[in-house]
């Protein structure tokens, strides 16, 4: 049996390691990172990842190399992009919101478009047309 200190030592660790998770979870789900208004990225994929936490497009956009953020796994293939859909060389357009920071090549996509298909993995957020 645990003694009084001991038990309430374990416990506001299970406590702070709970807040730290959901601190965290929350920091990175959001759109906090990103600029407000549309921004349209034009170029070739160079990787496609579909995983936790985010799937990803890595994109060669005129010789710079972008990483493009889309929604968690479940939620883009549920939007009909899966890694079948694409391939490394093809052409994509990403529209979304960028980083504020312009100095990082990072965007958060709401749609994606590959061969002339058009894939909303955000469809609450997209542009209006």
């Amino acid at each position: 049996m645990q003694s009084p200190f001991n038990q309430v030592r374990s416990v506001a660790l299970t406590a702070a390691v709970i807040l730290a998770a959901g601190t965290a979870a929350y920091a990175h789900h959001g759109w906090s990172w990103t600029q407000d208004g549309f921004f349209e990225l034009r170029g070739k994929i160079t990787a496609i990842y579909i995983g936790n936490p985010h799937a990803t497009l890595d994109v060669d956009a005129e010789g710079e190399a972008w990483r493009v953020e889309m929604a968690p796994p479940a939620r883009t293939i549920a939007a009909g992009f899966t890694e079948e859909v694409a391939k490394v060389g093809d052409e994509v357009t990403a529209i979304g919101n960028r980083s504020l920071d312009e100095t990082e090549k990072r965007m958060k996509a709401v749609r994606i478009i590959v061969g002339g298909k058009t894939y909303d993995v955000y469809p609450d957020r997209v542009p209006p047309a």
